[in-house]
């Protein structure tokens, strides 16, 4: 049975050494709690650092310690302090962490950190490697291994992997800024299936593999030379059935068995009219911290009614409490709260109480059941859990969330009352609406809310990541309707190509078949490997090549027309015959150019990158240097101008990879290779193919051809293959 492969920077557990005694306790995070049914109740292993650096175990209880992590169904990857400092610590959250939230003051990039990063994604890879089977699949979760979908595809092609990003994916404006973009983004191209939170993320990541990879993006699909990458959104839930559970039962407790935290806030709220606000962060400054206190202040100011009627708490976890930004965020949180809190308080009213720690989940469930709005403010924030929690404890259908919109959360959580974390004057505006929204208005909200955040749960999030991840393959597969070339298919091929007692031709398109796609069209010319794998194709006995490209006449012959095949130019217009001299199939007009030509030209002067290849019979525009969303906004642009001058024409307009064609629909590479095969009623017909314009040769040449297509393209073709490498490899393999 295939089994799931979770990868993660921490594994579920806590693992403790006391006294030479290892202990290991399952964590309750949202994640492990999203995964347990596909890690503990599945066939799953999960794959993490145990939280020890290998400077902290005695080596005596190494394997032990090894040992002990497998019990719980998962595999430790060993890291030691420097790779802790420098990966994690450095690379990790001095770098990525600011830069995906925005803070490109705070972003800190330096090459020994990098390298780091690189090394434990590898450690991370290689554990992979070394526990999956053929057919398992692969999770990898979240920045800090950004490089492992690579790392793992390119040893095992077999696996299907997924990536999920926990935190936001930044506008290509900031991501561009980072020194390794190109690098990052590569890594990730190894997995089948990427998630994000929100479709705003998915849409900046697109964009970055786009503009800066130069990759074919398609709606949500990534386009490689021989992969189809997917791209989706899948909010993140939580579980809400251990929130709702321990808010009913905290009800019932409340009767007579309160905390001393509970105790506290019912006597705050004993006095008529009085509310609770509640504020619940790690410190972080993406969390807006600061901002929502000057805000509290600038409401208290604003409405002074409800001084000595409403209270702030606000629980601040620590977090990266050794790195300089969060020390400075910190000492100005607590000197805000010091202000505002002497500047405001009374005998019997402290406006903001602020907790500089963790709690007890008891003590949270206190909290959310016991305040009347959340007030959940971050300036950037990947999903933001607290604001479903929030919700899943209102088991009365009551209380306010204010929300940052900058969260991903938001996209979700429309009822509730959404505000601009910038904006002081916004969040004491919408505070005022929530603590004075009437019972009515807040049970209508706080209804669909709740529904929502109950329908999709974090067991149903993982559920859809994994659900697309399995159907990848299969949906594949059945859009492109051909087989991929295999072992098999290759002996049958070469035992026909050496039947001696057949004749065969060989159709090979050359740009994006027999060559990889060039930023400028003149770079492309054969190397010697492929002119004389060509030449020996040629002198297999009685085979004939016929080389059938897009390519002008002159550039053709000057390439290739020394060797001994057949040639083809201009999409068909002229036939060279081995051994013979070049004829043209068909009389042709140019006077059309003369009006078209200006046009393109106007394009190319409005799209950087761009160019126009004038050939003899048509004219191409190529745009392969030009940013990619620019491209796309020219290219529709061009097409419309384009079909207004084909309009009751013979002419008709190519869409290539990467190129717009316009020619005379009188010649097509299906109407030459189709009169070769007729002149010479050859037994056995190949042909290979890579862009719409070989799509005719596919259509029209007999249903016998053994056809080809490069790329991951719907297809006429009977087979297809990846690239034009592969093309290579199949050719070789003929003359082997």
């Amino acid at each position: 049975m295939n089994k799931t492969i979770i990868v993660s920077n921490r594994l579920p557990l806590q693992v403790e050494i006391d006294e030479n005694q290892i202990k290991t306790t399952p964590s309750v995070g949202g994640l492990a709690t999203g995964l347990k049914s596909v890690h503990r109740e599945g066939n799953g292993v999960w794959i993490g650092w145990s939280g020890l650096v290998e400077e902290d175990i005695p080596k005596a209880l190494a394997e032990e310690v090894q040992q002990a992590i497998k019990k719980q169904k998962c595999v430790g990857v060993k890291l030691n302090q420097k790779d802790v400092d420098r990966y994690y610590y450095g690379f990790s959250n001095r770098a990525l962490w600011p830069l995906f939230h925005y803070f490109i003051d705070y972003t800190e990039f330096r090459k020994k950190t990098w390298k780091r990063y690189i090394e434990v994604n590898q450690k991370f890879a290689n554990e992979v490697i070394k526990n999956a089977d053929e057919g398992d699949e692969v999770w990898v979760h979240d920045y800090q291994l950004m490089l492992v979908p690579t790392m793992v595809k390119k040893k095992r092609p077999d696996l299907s992997i997924g990536f999920f990003l926990h935190i936001p994916f930044p506008s290509y404006e900031i991501f561009r800024t980072f020194p390794v973009r190109k690098e990052i983004l590569e890594g990730l191209m190894g997995a089948d299936l990427i998630g994000f939170h929100t479709y705003d993320y998915e849409r900046h990541f697109l964009s970055s593999v786009r503009r800066i990879l130069n990759l074919d993006v398609q709606f949500n699909e990534i386009r490689t030379s021989n992969r189809l990458i997917k791209v989706d959104s899948f909010p993140m839930g939580i579980d809400y059935t251990k929130f709702e559970a321990a808010a009913l039962q905290h009800q019932e407790d409340s009767k007579t068995n309160k905390s001393e935290i509970q105790k506290r806030l019912d006597q705050h709220l004993s006095s008529p009219g009085t509310k609770m606000i509640l504020s619940i962060d790690r410190m972080d400054y993406t969390k807006g911290i600061p901002n929502r206190i000057r805000a509290f202040e600038y409401f208290l100011k604003k409405y002074p009614q409800y001084q000595e009627k409403v209270r702030l708490i606000m629980l601040a976890v620590p977090s990266r409490s050794k790195v300089p930004q969060y020390q400075r965020l910190k000492k100005e949180t607590d000197e805000l709260v010091g202000r505002i809190n002497g500047e405001f308080s009374t005998v019997s009213w402290t406006p903001i109480w602020y907790f500089y720690r963790s709690m007890p989940f008891d003590n949270l469930i206190d909290l959310y059941t016991s305040s009347d709005v959340a007030l959940i403010t971050p300036v950037r924030d990947g999903m933001n859990l607290v604001a479903k929690e929030y919700i899943a404890t209102r088991t009365n259908e009551d209380g306010v969330l204010v929300l940052s919109e900058m969260t991903g959360a938001s996209k979700e959580l429309d009822e509730a009352l959404q505000i601009n974390p910038f904006s002081l004057e916004e969040m004491a505006k919408n505070i005022h609406s929530a603590l004075s929204m009437k019972k009515k208005e807040q049970k209508r909200r706080m209804k669909v809310l709740r529904k929502r955040v109950a329908r999709y749960t974090v067991e149903k999030w993982a559920e859809d990541f994994m659900n697309s991840l399995q159907h990848g393959k299969k949906q594949l597969s059945e859009r492109i309707n051909a087989q991929l070339i295999d072992e098999e298919t290759l002996v049958k091929f070469k035992s026909i190509i050496l039947d001696q007692s057949k004749t065969k031709v060989l159709f090979l398109d050359y740009d994006g078949t027999l060559v990889s796609f060039k930023n400028n069209p003149e770079d492309a010319q054969p190397d010697a490997q492929l002119l004389n794998l060509i030449k020996q194709l040629a002198a297999i006995q009685n085979t004939l090549v016929v080389v059938i490209s897009g390519r002008d006449q002159k550039t053709l012959n000057a390439w290739l027309g020394h060797l001994p095949v057949s040639l083809v130019s201009d999409h068909g217009v002229y036939y060279k015959p081995k051994d013979g001299e070049w004829e043209m199939t068909e009389a042709l007009k140019t006077e059309w150019m003369e009006n078209v030509l200006p046009v393109l030209e106007k394009f190319v002067d409005r799209t950087p990158g761009s160019l126009v290849e004038v050939k003899k019979y048509s004219l191409a525009w190529h745009y392969r240097k030009v940013d990619a969303e620019l491209a796309q906004k020219r290219l529709i642009e061009i097409k419309t101008v384009l079909n207004s001058f084909i309009t009751n024409t013979d002419l008709t307009l190519l869409d290539g990879h990467k190129v717009i064609e316009i020619k005379s629909s009188k010649v097509s590479k299906g109407r030459a290779s189709t009169q070769i095969q007729n002149q010479f009623n050859f037994d056995e017909l190949f042909c290979f193919g890579d862009d719409w314009t070989d799509e005719f040769m596919f259509e029209d040449l007999p249903e016998k051809t053994h056809s080809v297509k490069v790329g991951l393209q719907k297809t006429k073709a009977n087979y297809y293959v990846h690239s034009p490498e592969e093309v290579r490899r199949i050719l070789k393999y003929f003359i082997s």
